[in-house]
C-alpha cells in the first residue's frame, strides 16, 4: 500500500532520516498510494469519548482506536499489511533499521483524533514493551487532513531540548493529509503539538492521523536504559510573561493551566511510582515464600511477572555492556 516511488527512493529517502536534526526523522509526502489513504479517511471513526480516556482518567479531546479490524473491512486490510513482512521491510528499507517488529495489539497506536483546544505535552516515549521485552524503536504517523493552517495549532513539533527552552530547536511539521513523519524513538526524541485553535467556521474538523510503533529485539547498546514509562514535560513559561508586565485575565489563566498541568504530572508519576513498588514488593514477597518454604511456589507468577522480566531485562543488558568493555 505504500506508494511505489517511495520505495524506489528508499535509499535517498534513508540518507535524510539519518542525517536529520534534531533528531533521526524523516517526512514524507504521498506516502501511501492514493487511492489507500482516502479510504484510510472515509472510513475514519467518529469521536468516542470512551476511547478518550486520558492520563488522569478523565475524558479528554483525544480519541485513540487501537482495534482497527473492527471499524471497517479496509482498516481489517490495513491492518493486515502494516503487520507483514513486506511492509515492515519497506520501513527498514527507509530508516535503515533492520529486523522491526510490528505490535499486533496497536498499543497506543491506530487511529487518533484531536479535537479543538486539545494540545499533546511534549514528551519522550516508553522505550520497551515490557508484554514481550521489545525495544521501542519507530514512531510511523500517517496524518488525514485535507485542509490545515499553520496558525490552527496542531502541528508536529520535534525538539532539541525543551528542558531549556532558551536553547531548543525545534522541526515543526504541518499534519497535511497522506503525509507520514517517521522519527525514531529514543531518550532524546522529544516531541508533541501545540494547541489547536481552529477558526470558527472550521470547528467541525478535528486533527487525525494513524499511528504505529515498530520494535526490535535489540537496540545499540550506547542507547539502552532500564525500561521507562513516556516521561511529559510542562509548557515553558510564556515568553510574553515579564517583569512589570500587568497581567490580564487571560494571562491568569494560562498561568493556572500550567501549573495544574506540572499538578497533575506530579500527581501521575507519583502514582506510577507507588504502582511500580508495589509490584516490586509482591514479588519480593513471592520470592521470600519460596526460599524459606524451598519449594518453588508460586513460580509461573514470578516468571510472569512484570517485576521479573524487569530484573531479567537489566541482568541481559549488564552482560552485553560487560562484554563490549572486556
Amino acid at each position: 500500500m505504500i506508494n511505489p516511488e517511495i520505495i524506489n527512493r528508499a535509499d535517498e529517502i534513508q540518507k535524510t532520516f539519518q542525517a536529520a536534526l534534531p533528531f533521526r526523522h524523516v517526512c514524507i509526502d504521498g506516502f501511501l498510494q492514493p487511492e489507500f489513504c482516502e479510504s484510510l479517511l472515509r472510513d475514519f471513526p467518529s469521536f468516542d469519548p470512551s476511547k478518550a480516556i486520558n492520563e488522569m482518567g478523565e475524558v479528554g479531546g483525544k480519541s485513540v482506536h487501537e482495534v482497527v479490524s473492527d471499524i471497517s473491512p479496509f482498516y481489517k486490510q490495513f491492518y493486515q499489511y502494516i503487520n507483514s513482512k513486506e511492509f515492515l521491510d519497506a520501513v527498514s528499507a527507509i530508516t535503515g533499521i533492520p529486523d522491526l517488529i510490528a505490535d499486533g495489539t496497536l498499543f497506543g497506536g491506530g487511529t487518533h483524533e484531536n479535537l479543538d483546544g486539545q494540545a499533546l505535552d511534549i514528551h519522550v516515549d516508553f522505550n520497551i514493551d515490557e508484554r514481550r521485552m521489545l525495544h521501542r524503536r519507530l514512531n510511523l504517523l500517517v496524518y488525514l487532513n485535507k485542509e490545515w493552517e499553520d496558525n490552527w495549532g496542531g502541528l508536529i513539533e520535534l525538539h532539541s531540548d525543551p528542558r531549556h527552552p532558551e536553547v531548543d530547536e525545534i522541526e515543526s511539521i504541518l499534519p497535511l493529509f497522506n503525509r507520514c513523519v517517521i522519527f525514531e524513538t529514543s531518550e532524546y526524541s522529544w516531541h508533541g503539538f501545540e494547541t489547536i485553535h481552529l477558526p470558527e467556521d472550521r470547528k467541525h474538523l478535528s486533527r487525525k492521523s494513524f499511528a504505529i510503533y515498530l520494535y526490535t529485539k535489540d537496540r545499540p547498546v550506547e542507547d539502552a536504559v532500564a525500561p521507562h514509562t513516556t516521561f511529559y514535560l510542562c509548557r515553558p513559561f510564556p515568553k510574553d510573561i515579564q517583569a512589570g508586565k500587568t497581567l490580564s485575565e487571560e494571562d491568569v489563566r494560562n498561568l493556572r493551566n500550567l501549573f495544574t498541568q506540572r499538578d497533575g504530572l506530579l500527581e501521575m508519576y507519583q502514582k506510577l511510582l507507588v504502582e511500580k513498588e508495589d509490584r516490586l514488593r509482591r514479588f519480593m514477597n513471592i520470592k521470600q515464600e519460596m526460599d524459606g518454604s524451598g519449594h518453588m511456589v508460586n513460580y509461573n507468577a514470578i516468571l510472569n511477572s512484570r517485576s521479573w522480566k524487569l530484573v531479567m531485562f537489566a541482568l541481559k543488558l549488564k552482560n552485553k555492556l560487560l562484554s563490549v568493555f572486556r
